[in-house]
């Protein structure tokens, strides 16, 4: 099927392209997007440096990846592929250090199983920011989407990440400590690239581990490879009924992470954030600015307060915090989706690193999980409620809502005044008490995300019913 006459077209998201296996993610479109990322590679690296391919646990993407491989051969690039299905910092960190022309990792992270997705890691080891990524996609349409002729196979050889990658991990954490702790730790694979990874990192750190889903189903179970709630139910379960000291897991290419504490809750990614930038500065004595996105908890900006630290706040995408990375000292950067990094590590995403720094936290206060998140709460002023809504939109109505909130910003929301209104990425409504409202409407889907922080569960409420009450009003005529 050539790539022209496909029902849609290649786009770039926040991370790279997506698609649905078979429908628009095909070989074609495949030889394709490889071809508009060699192209942007001639004009950033020499062929002395080689290629990177990676692949997550999804339906094909091992096959998706050799292919890539053929096509970058073809093109006399030398390729390193892995040896089996990898996280996307493992790749990214091997990136690095191997001075290669960058990587491409395919997988559709969190996405369902009918998904699967190509992104290019920069030899930075961090997600391509936009001026790459608009290279690449300028590129597409003048790329070819014929299969490879496989004429220079020898340029292809294996290779395993896992080694060098699980090295620099323990040069970043506290191993004599952990091991000093004996945790008792559940993990859930989610049938993820993290099994062989997370659950050697937590043998080789001296913890009792229990591992579920540690092998290949490129239907996740049924579920989805996303360590949210619903997806760690026997998580959970594990954890109160073995008394564990906590649950760990990723998602699909391990770059998000999962925490469940000894009692069994699953901590968002706002909390998990805010009790490891405590942890770096408390007891590991650590420096650095704390960065996060404008969807993520203004705890963070609390706890910088406290600690005399600069606090920024960058657009939606981990490729804005890691570009901050790479220009300043960074103690911790991390959005509410669940991803983060901290000084000294890659500007990448890491849920491995994220979820052994929280065993490691745990270590060196000796304290219940829990308990230690009740104490970083506390210590940032908290606690803040947080809610999104998912406002099913057509463009038309998102179009006017943005217009109208653009235009003529309201004084109030719910009897809680504005005092300020951002517009790096969507609008943002900063209220007085500590309030926050972010609207950010969806470039790929019909949604319109409303974002919200507040000090009380009540206020959560009637900010969000006026939020939508809102909205609905500003349907256009007609449509």
């Amino acid at each position: 099927m050539s790539a022209v006459s496909s029902s849609k077209k290649i786009q770039f998201g926040t991370d790279g392209w997506r698609g649905i296996i078979a429908d628009d993610f095909t070989f074609a479109n495949v030889c394709k997007a490889t071809r508009a990322i060699a192209s942007y590679l001639e004009t950033a690296y020499s062929k002395d440096r080689p290629v990177l391919v990676a692949y997550d646990t999804r339906f094909l993407a091992d096959q998706f990846a050799s292919t890539a491989a053929s096509v970058l051969a073809d093109l006399g690039w030398t390729v390193k592929i892995v040896d089996r299905d990898c996280p996307t910092p493992v790749i990214a960190y091997n990136a690095k250090i191997l001075n290669s022309a960058g990587a491409l990792m395919f997988t559709a992270s969190h996405n369902p199983a009918p998904y699967c997705g190509i992104k290019y890691i920069p030899d930075y080891a961090g997600p391509a920011t936009p001026e790459i990524t608009d290279t690449i996609v300028a590129n597409i349409e003048g790329a070819s989407d014929a299969p490879p002729k496989g004429s220079n196979a020898e340029k292809i050889s294996t290779f395993d990440p896992k080694p060098e990658y699980l090295k620099f991990i323990y040069t970043l954490l506290d191993v004599e400590r952990i091991r000093s702790a004996g945790l008792k730790v559940k993990y859930d694979a989610l049938y993820s690239t993290s099994r062989g990874y997370l659950d050697t990192v937590l043998e080789h750190c001296g913890c009792t581990t229990e591992s579920f889903h540690t092998y290949r189903d490129v239907l996740f179970g049924g579920g989805m490879p996303e360590p949210k709630g619903e997806q760690l139910v026997e998580l959970v379960e594990a954890v109160k009924k073995d008394k564990a000291d906590l649950g760990l897991a990723t998602d699909g290419d391990s770059d998000r992470f999962g925490i469940v504490d000894e009692q069994g809750n699953v901590l968002t990614p706002n909390t998990v954030l805010l009790l490891l930038a405590r942890h770096l500065v408390k007891n590991k004595g650590k420096n650095g600015a704390i960065v996060r996105t404008v969807a993520t908890t203004h705890l963070l900006d609390n706890l910088a307060g406290k600690y005399g630290l600069q606090i920024y706040e960058t657009a939606v995408g981990f490729k804005y915090i890691g570009a901050k990375m790479r220009e300043t000292t960074v103690l911790i950067g991390g959005e509410e989706s669940g991803g983060l990094s901290i000084i000294g590590h890659i500007p990448e995403k890491d849920g491995i690193l994220a979820d052994m720094l929280v065993a490691e936290a745990i270590a060196y206060e000796g304290k219940p999980l829990s308990q230690l998140v009740e104490e970083a709460i506390a210590e940032a002023d908290g606690p803040l409620y947080n809610k999104r809504l998912d406002l099913h939109l057509e463009d038309a109505h998102k179009a006017a809502v943005i217009e109208s909130f653009t235009k003529n910003p309201p004084a109030e929301v719910a009897g809680i005044k504005v005092k300020e209104v951002g517009r790096k990425d969507g609008i943002k409504l900063y209220l007085e008490e500590g309030s926050w409202i972010l609207l950010r409407p969806s470039g790929t889907e019909p949604l319109m995300r409303v974002y919200l922080e507040t000090n009380t569960p009540e206020k959560v409420t009637q900010i969000a019913e006026k939020m939508e009450q809102t909205i609905n009003q500003l349907e256009p005529v007609g449509v």
